[in-house]
């Protein structure tokens, strides 16, 4: 039996306890062991049908939250930074770093330096810089002086264009994306990114490479955010999770919210609202290179790992989207065998992490759900006990706007995933809390 905090089944199981004790001690006089059993189980099995009759399932909803009354004095302010905030600003010049990033590989021994050199342009006459001008270089050690070894690694510029009368053309600056290897779990290292031919390298900035997988080896601590994009709120909210001094931070989609914006940079809580005759959902990308200066703080020294969200699509030219998020952010695709951004894998300690793509082909034919399935099959459990998946919307919540809108993902994926013991799942999206248990096949028990 276990404890409920429904009182009836408290008193129920109470009962089973005592009978169970009982029978025990006078089980050869009057039961067998299998009758005993058959009734107790029996009696369990009324138990979970009351069970259900006093707790719907997500089956009957949607639902109105049921929680205490919401303090609005938490709200604080959701207003996006302006380009004018020192935080946002840039403050380097030539082809000095700035929007230095760290993430990680598929395992303790390796990780991702990104960042980006240039300035971006934006406007009608545009010309993207050349990426073979500038070296992709981190020199890194377990001391800050002096950085012993040298990795390279390659360089790429992305655009964002709309042949469309009026709109303004997007080029961003220079992104670098170096892996280094060969590093030691728990250790902490020093490095410097940039290019040392044209004394362009970034102050010394450190990392704390993770454990090593194992049974008892994990992060202290994880951080988990999504929606985050760059309001006051944001500023609160990496505040407090900096001051946590997290090992780990997840972000489960939706980054910078340039597609509320327009590319003249107007911006809107509402885009589809407040700019219906729009001829393409525009986008206005600086706001991705505000995100980044403004997330250097955090994501230089705290490996950050994302996968993409509804806010990241970005449609453009040549029916092109998600170039952002592709471009900015190193992803341990390769490593991991995916070859794809949209979902990979990697082990932090004793925890294998799966981020997985619900914005593109997950049927059970698509290599997204072939590559699930060997990544599931060569999980050893001993090593990594602790399964977890993350993806941008959940497949369970009782929100009336995103009510069942992952119904197709988790109708092609939710019994793979319960095969095989997912221990915990991370989403976004829904901007409310459900807190689930004894979740799977649409039978959920949901606490709001």
């Amino acid at each position: 039996y276990h404890i409920s905090d429904h009182p009836i089944k408290r008193k129920i199981y109470s009962f089973l306890h005592i009978l169970a004790i009982s029978l025990a001690g006078k089980s050869k006089m009057f039961l067998t062991m299998t009758f005993r059993w058959f009734f107790v189980f029996s009696v369990s099995i009324a138990v979970a049908a009351i069970d259900d009759d006093l707790i719907p399932s997500t089956l009957d909803g949607p639902f109105e939250p049921v929680t205490v009354p919401y303090d609005v004095s938490l709200r604080g302010n959701a207003v996006d930074l302006p380009d004018t905030d020192p935080r946002v600003r840039r403050c380097v010049e030539g082809f000095e770093p700035e929007q230095i990033s760290v993430s990680l590989s598929v395992n303790y021994d390796s990780v991702w330096i990104s960042w980006i050199t240039g300035e971006f342009q934006i406007g009608n006459n545009i010309k993207p810089l050349n990426p073979n001008t500038v070296a992709s270089v981190v020199r890194y050690g377990r001391s800050r002086v002096p950085l012993t070894d040298e990795a390279s690694g390659y360089s790429l510029v992305y655009n964002q264009l709309y042949p469309f009368e009026g709109l303004q053309n997007y080029t961003s600056g220079i992104i670098h994306h170096v892996r280094l290897t060969g590093l030691k779990p728990s250790t902490l290292y020093y490095y410097r990114c940039g290019d040392p031919s044209i004394s362009a390298m970034s102050g010394i900035y450190h990392f704390r490479a993770m454990p090593v997988s194992g049974p008892r080896s994990y992060p202290n601590r994880i951080a988990v955010v999504g929606d985050l994009g760059l309001t006051y709120n944001t500023t609160d909210t990496i505040h407090n999770l900096k001051s946590n001094k997290p090992d780990l931070v997840l972000l489960v989609g939706d980054v910078s919210y340039a597609n509320l914006y327009r590319t003249n940079g107007t911006g809107s809580d509402c885009y589809d609202c407040s700019f219906p005759e729009t001829p393409i959902h525009e986008t206005y990308q600086p706001r991705w290179d505000y995100w980044g200066r403004f997330m250097q703080s955090l994501i230089s020294r705290t490996p950050i790992m994302v996968i993409e969200g509804n806010h990241e699509i970005e449609e453009q030219a040549g029916k092109q989207s998600f170039v952002a998020y592709r471009s900015r952010f190193a992803f341990p695709s390769e490593e991991s065998k995916s070859s794809s951004p949209f979902y990979y894998s990697f082990n932090a300690g004793g925890i294998h992490f799966i981020m997985l793509g619900a914005y593109v082909d997950y049927s059970k034919s698509a290599k997204q759900y072939k590559w699930l399935e060997r990544d599931l099959a060569n999980v050893d459990r001993s090593m990594t006990p602790w399964l977890v998946a993350a993806w941008h919307p959940p497949w369970y919540n009782t929100y009336t706007a995103h009510y069942k809108e992952a119904e197709c993902m988790r109708l092609e994926m939710e019994e793979l995933l319960y095969s095989y013991g997912v221990d915990i799942v991370f989403n976004g999206h829904v901007s409310h809390e459900n807190q689930l248990w004894y979740l799977g096949n649409m039978v959920s028990r949901l606490k709001q």
